[in-house]
């Protein structure tokens, strides 16, 4: 179960370095379902080349495709990026403290500015 898990976060995150599939996650948050060829649309790049970015997405379980006639749809599927953001919680404490200490940095660093400046 432990080995499932891993893939799929893996899966999740390696689908998430590209922009591109990015900028196709954030436009299927916006709009419920959305047709591959309203997808590609905005995108400089050919169709069958956001078809490859839906199979990695795909594959990851982030978006789930449907077809009606020759209609293509693409929903998201939230679920793996859930699991992708609890697993990004559990270590949220110890950056929560380092920004902490930076803040803190930061302020005594503009404090002192200002007093010299006074």
């Amino acid at each position: 179960m432990v080995n499932h898990k891993a893939a799929q976060l893996d899966r999740t995150f390696a689908a998430l370095t590209d922009p591109t599939r990015r900028a196709i996650l954030a436009r299927l948050e916006r709009e419920e379902a959305v047709s591959v060829s309203d997808l590609a649309q905005p995108f400089a790049i050919t169709l069958p080349a956001v078809m490859k970015h839906l199979d990695v997405l795909d594959a990851a379980g982030l978006v789930v495709r449907a077809k009606a006639g020759r209609i293509v749809t693409v929903r998201l599927s939230p679920a793996p990026m859930q699991e992708a953001m609890d697993w990004l919680r559990r270590y949220e404490r110890f950056w929560g403290a380092s920004l902490d200490r930076l803040a803190a940095f930061a302020e005594a660093r503009e404090a002192a500015a200002r007093e010299s400046d006074a």
